[in-house]
């Protein structure tokens, strides 16, 4: 796919004052400019779609096979929530919270990766942060380690534990979307989070009351609507100290 095509694509999760959205719309904030992707990067999604197209024919990673609706509804939700998550640059964000105000790396966990998203996009936008991708089924960890070679990411550990196994407390950041089970695997979830660390969510609106009343000990912030869908929603809540 061509890169200026993704770029497109992918103006209403970024912010563009061009992008148009019949379902949600997320007005830029005063002073406020939208974001964009760099050459490099909308290259890297190109190279990730080719890969994910081709063991997609083999392996049941994804249900969505058109490229136009890869780049939207997993592409697009991805960085939305990478934008987020780690705002402060055109190209990509600096962290809002992390272990790096005592000195350390940010990092970050996504539960049941699948097939990469959102972890792997939130990569592309945010370098510096080192990502943990968590998939016990070991085809789509093998395809998750393809592409993090072929993208040249460092900082990025594929493994193929169970999240359960994990030690409490062991990230920054941890991410969970369209993950079976939903209900099991968030305390699952929210037990990876370091204190005053961040849980966010990419679930449908149903889901965040529930989420809310099983993990009351958490703060969360205001749900943001995903632009084109209709229930779709990033919930980001921090742990307690």
């Amino acid at each position: 796919m061509l890169p200026a095509h993704i770029a497109e694509l992918l103006e209403p999760f970024l912010g563009a004052p061009t992008a148009t959205n019949p379902c949600h719309s997320e007005p830029a904030k005063a002073g406020e400019e939208p974001a964009f992707l760099s050459p490099a990067q909308l290259q890297s999604i190109s190279t990730y779609i080719d890969i994910l197209a081709r063991w997609n024919a083999r392996i049941n990673l994804t249900a969505i096979r058109d490229p136009d609706q890869i780049v939207i509804r997993h592409f697009g939700e991805s960085l939305f929530a990478a934008r987020h998550l780690f705002p402060g640059s055109l190209y990509g964000g600096t962290p809002e919270r992390s272990s790096a105000s005592q000195g350390g790396q940010a990092s970050a966990a996504d539960v049941g990766s699948g097939a990469g998203f959102p972890g792997l996009p939130v990569k592309l936008w945010a370098p510096h942060i080192s990502l943990t991708l968590i998939e016990s089924n070991q085809k789509k960890a093998t395809f998750l380690r393809e592409v993090a070679r072929a993208l040249a990411l460092a900082d990025i550990n594929i493994t193929t534990n169970r999240a359960e196994a994990l030690a409490s407390g062991t990230f920054d950041l941890v991410m969970l979307r369209a993950v079976e089970s939903f209900a099991a695997i968030l305390p699952v979830a929210a037990r990876l989070v370091a204190p005053a660390g961040r849980l966010a969510l990419l679930v449908g609106m149903s889901q965040l009351d529930p989420a809310r009343s099983a993990l009351p000990q958490f703060a969360w912030s205001s749900a943001k609507p995903i632009p084109m869908s209709r229930s779709r929603i990033l919930a980001v809540a921090e742990s307690p100290f």
